[in-house]
């Protein structure tokens, strides 16, 4: 194994889990990936190897029959597998970000009935914030939860759901009018449970079909929309509503980490592509490799991936010690997302006019790439985050 984003002071099991996701990746996922990517075609066969392997019970704790591992491995599992092919990632990314509301947030009632399934896989989840207009301005959230007797009837459009056909639980937040004064206090997070599929999936329910994408291929994509959807009061996310806004940000802090992962993972096979073609490829009778402006770049690319695994390792390992990290998961998802950016453009323009074509895998990369600098929040809200937990800690005390 190269040198390049090692991680230090990983447990055996770790290691062990590490070795044997990096080989079903290079034997299972690299050698499909092209083909799958380029006919949009959901990757049955290797979720279903996944599955197998435990990975959709990785962060589910033993009681509940998953592998009680930390966010770490999580993450560290998740670069290996965006190596291979980023929507494959992204197919367990919104599963692990549910399991992980619920193990945290969730009635004991709630975790002894999804969080064993979802640890098999049977049941998968998707993660539903955005809307159509909304951004990143949660506080406008307009899908409605009004009560009703012993539940509540959602009405509203909710928009950008990975996995929004092919999950079968939905954790999704919705307005509450609870007389709160502040508007993220009157926000609830709803565990919606669904058949997979697209249409018309229950009374009060649609997946309209796909979004057709640039990248992110493979894994779907969808709208979710309400009209007068009935739902049980046990399912509010830890039975007390009002409380979805902190719920969710919770949540987001471990996708911030996953699209960290993501991004180095990206990195990673881009400049492996890159290091690999440089030495193949010949200009003026020598390698282009023994070019110093090739050189060069390759070293400004294995150092923005070093640079960035190392803050997205930080940043969970953060997270697993129960310490705050939203600084840190902000900063590790923009340095990770903005660097995978710039690898991939790099390890294109190595690769010269055959890096446009659909036969390099480059070509795929560099349509992924640009998905990781919105998911889980634009750089410029980052950034936001950033700030304003800096002056939390550096604001000047009067």
């Amino acid at each position: 194994m190269a040198r390049l984003a090692q991680t230090a002071d990983l447990t055996d099991i770790q290691q062990e889990i590490l070795s044997t996701v990096r080989s079903f990746v290079d034997k299972e996922i690299i050698p499909h990936a092209q083909e799958l990517e380029h006919a949009d075609e959901y990757p049955q066969e290797i979720v279903d190897g996944l599955r197998e392997l435990g990975i959709f019970g990785l962060m589910i704790p033993e009681e509940y029959g998953g592998l009680g591992e930390s966010l770490l491995t999580y993450a560290l599992v998740v670069e290996e597998i965006a190596r291979g092919w980023m929507s494959v990632s992204g197919v367990i990314n919104t599963h692990f970000i549910v399991a992980y509301m619920i193990r945290q947030h969730g009635t004991q009632e709630q975790k002894e009935h999804f969080l064993p399934r979802m640890a098999t896989g049977e049941v998968r989840g998707a993660f539903s914030m955005s809307e159509p207009g909304l951004g990143s301005d949660v506080a406008g959230i307009r899908t409605k939860a009004v009560r009703d007797g012993d539940g509540y009837v959602i009405d509203g459009q909710k928009m950008w759901l990975t996995n929004g056909g092919s999950s079968t639980l939905v954790a999704t937040l919705v307005r509450t009018d609870l007389g709160a004064d502040k508007a993220h206090q009157n926000l609830t997070t709803f565990l919606v449970e669904k058949p997979a599929g697209f249409g018309t999936v229950a009374p009060g329910l649609t997946i309209p079909g796909k979004i057709d994408k640039m990248g992110y291929k493979g894994v779907d994509t969808t709208e979710l929309v309400f009209d007068g959807y009935r739902i049980g009061a046990d399912m509010v996310l830890g039975g007390e509503p009002g409380r979805g806004f902190a719920q969710m940000m919770d949540g987001v802090e471990v996708g911030r980490v996953n699209v960290a992962a993501r991004a180095c993972g990206i990195s990673i096979r881009a400049f492996e592509l890159a290091v690999d073609y440089a030495q193949q490829r010949e200009t003026f009778g020598k390698p282009i490799v023994q070019h110093q402006a090739i050189a060069f770049q390759l070293a400004e690319m294995a150092t923005k991936v070093e640079a960035a695994h190392l803050m997205m390792v930080n940043a969970a390992r953060l997270k697993d010690a129960g310490k705050r990290n939203d600084v840190e998961a902000g900063m590790a998802k923009l340095i990770a997302s903005e660097y995978c950016a710039e690898v991939t453009t790099q390890s294109f323009r190595i690769h010269g006019g055959y890096g446009y074509s659909k036969e390099y895998e480059i070509e795929r990369l560099m349509r992924e790439a640009p998905f990781l600098l919105i998911g889980e929040g634009t750089s410029e809200i980052q950034k936001t985050i950033i700030s304003r937990g800096l002056l939390k800690e550096y604001g000047l005390k009067r």
